[in-house]
């Protein structure tokens, strides 16, 4: 309690006019709000920690001292973002290219007046789509969790949009808190192709059996090594993933595959689809998808699907 209210005086010297909101959220938490430390340190509970940035649940406050600096508060923010991947180079931020994540933190950055980095839940590849990836970011802004989507919308370009934003908890991580990712990836089956659907589905004109598919992905549900499906390059400790779920289905011309898991690994829903195509062609019996997959090899498995057809349809959090 001694160190609490050192605290509070503490603050009642340095920032007199923002004590009141500071009291506020040290007495009664005020949702998920954080103390923030500019510049300084603060110590006990048998923790150390300095830095321009230092966090520490409202809750952890007793016990500690702080010298230096300035107190502030911060919220975490939480965002599902919906965009046409077409004319970006991913999700991830590059330095020679225009990426979803790049075009967020810089419209944040601007609105806001203070440098944001979002972490996102899924690095999607060029050219893909999403109807559902979450992002969460930290800022000093007291703007309501809730009013950011209105406000973003009207800043973003039209091929990026904001479905929802709230405030989180301080210590959600949208890419290390357990969850499912649903994807889908769309085939436009036909003699010809459609102009409309050209950037939104992969065209493949000769017919496929969506039976054969279909029964193909039976071998790929459970714990498996998709090493065989695993894209060139990826930096992964382990191939092991889990697949929750799989449908293959066909609307008219469109043919979709619907795959669900705890994670995946670089282009392995592309590379899946690729197989998938090939066996719905005839190339080879369903039962040969689990050979490839006990194969633990990229070359037994197909090609790898356009971006263009696949969409992150969204995230559950458990």
């Amino acid at each position: 309690m001694g160190s609490l209210w050192h605290i509070l005086r503490w603050v009642l010297h340095s920032v007199w006019r923002d004590c009141s909101q500071i009291l506020s959220v040290l007495r009664h938490g005020n949702g998920p709000k954080r103390c923030i430390l500019h510049s300084g340190t603060v110590t006990g509970s048998g923790r150390h920690f300095a830095g321009r940035y230092v966090c520490f649940g409202i809750e952890s406050t007793a016990g500690m001292s702080v010298s230096g600096g300035n107190i502030f508060y911060v919220e975490r923010v939480g965002l599902v973002v919906a965009y046409d991947g077409t004319k970006y180079s991913g999700w991830q931020t590059q330095p020679n290219g225009i990426t979803i994540q790049g075009v967020l933190n810089d419209t944040l950055s601007e609105l806001l007046g203070e440098k944001i980095e979002t972490i996102g839940a899924s690095r999607t590849d060029a050219g893909v789509h999403a109807l559902g990836n979450v992002a969460v970011f930290d800022t000093e802004s007291r703007i309501p969790g809730e009013k950011f989507s209105y406000a973003l919308n009207q800043r973003l370009p039209e091929d990026i949009r904001i479905q929802l934003s709230e405030e989180v908890e301080p210590d959600f991580h949208p890419r290390y808190c357990d969850s499912e990712k649903t994807y889908e990836y769309r085939i436009l089956n036909r003699r010809f192709p459609v102009p409309t659907e050209r950037l939104y589905s992969y065209f493949y004109h000769y017919k496929l059996d969506v039976d054969k598919m279909k029964e193909a992905t039976s071998y790929l549900i459970g714990r498996h090594d998709f090493a065989s499906f695993c894209g060139s390059g990826a930096q992964v400790k382990t191939t092991i993933r889990t697949v929750t779920s799989m449908d293959v289905w066909r609307d008219g011309d469109m043919v979709t595959i619907r795959i669900s898991g705890t994670g995946f690994l670089y282009n392995m829903v592309r590379i899946i689809s690729g197989t998938l195509i090939e066996i719905g062609n005839g190339q080879y019996p369903p039962e040969r998808m689990d050979k490839i997959l006990k194969a633990c090899d990229r070359g037994a498995a197909g090609p790898t699907a356009p971006a263009q057809g696949l969409t992150l349809m969204g995230i559950e959090f458990f």
